[in-house]
């Protein structure tokens, strides 16, 4: 069975600007802050999760806790390239979530392989955990109360199938 690559290690983030300093050349300000003085909010690449069940191996130890990083375009364009995807569009969702799941458990390499070994469950949670961050840029979602329709964010990220 063909593996993918290992990952390459993340691109460290380059440190933004603290609020109150002067914006770098070629940036501008808000309308309400011509002088360009506005807080930056930094970079979030990494969201920690944990698995409603859990993936086991094979000394049968159980690993639910993991980190997934942003996905870039690179990562949603090599699975198409992978034969098991060319035969079967099921597979690129675990060929994604090999590339993107960055640390699982006590796990040392985190591929394809074990995405494909996880349990239906924790492959539901992975695709709908990715789709929020890739899609959002975070892991809160919007809802409203059902009793007194006031609106308010819960955090998804890290949390099990449902808690709130």
């Amino acid at each position: 069975m063909r593996r993918t690559a290992p990952h390459a290690p993340a691109v460290p983030e380059t440190p933004l600007p603290a609020a109150g300093t002067a914006p770098a050349s070629g940036e501008h300000g808000t309308a309400g802050d011509p002088a360009g003085h506005r807080p930056r909010r930094e970079l979030r690449t990494e969201f920690d999760f944990e698995l409603p069940r859990g993936y086991v191996d094979e000394s049968g130890t159980v690993h639910r806790n993991g980190t997934m990083r942003l996905a870039t375009a690179r990562d949603e364009l090599v699975p198409l390239r992978d034969v098991r995807v060319q035969e079967n569009s099921a597979y690129l969702s675990v060929v994604l979530l090999g590339r993107v799941i960055t640390r699982l458990g006590t796990l040392p390499l985190v591929h394809d392989g074990v995405v494909e070994n996880m349990f239906a469950s924790d492959l539901a949670f992975l695709q709908d955990f990715y789709r929020q961050v890739n899609a959002e840029g975070h892991t809160r979602a919007g809802v409203t109360c059902p009793h007194c329709e006031e609106p308010f964010e819960v955090e998804l990220g890290g949390s099990r199938l449902g808690e709130s």
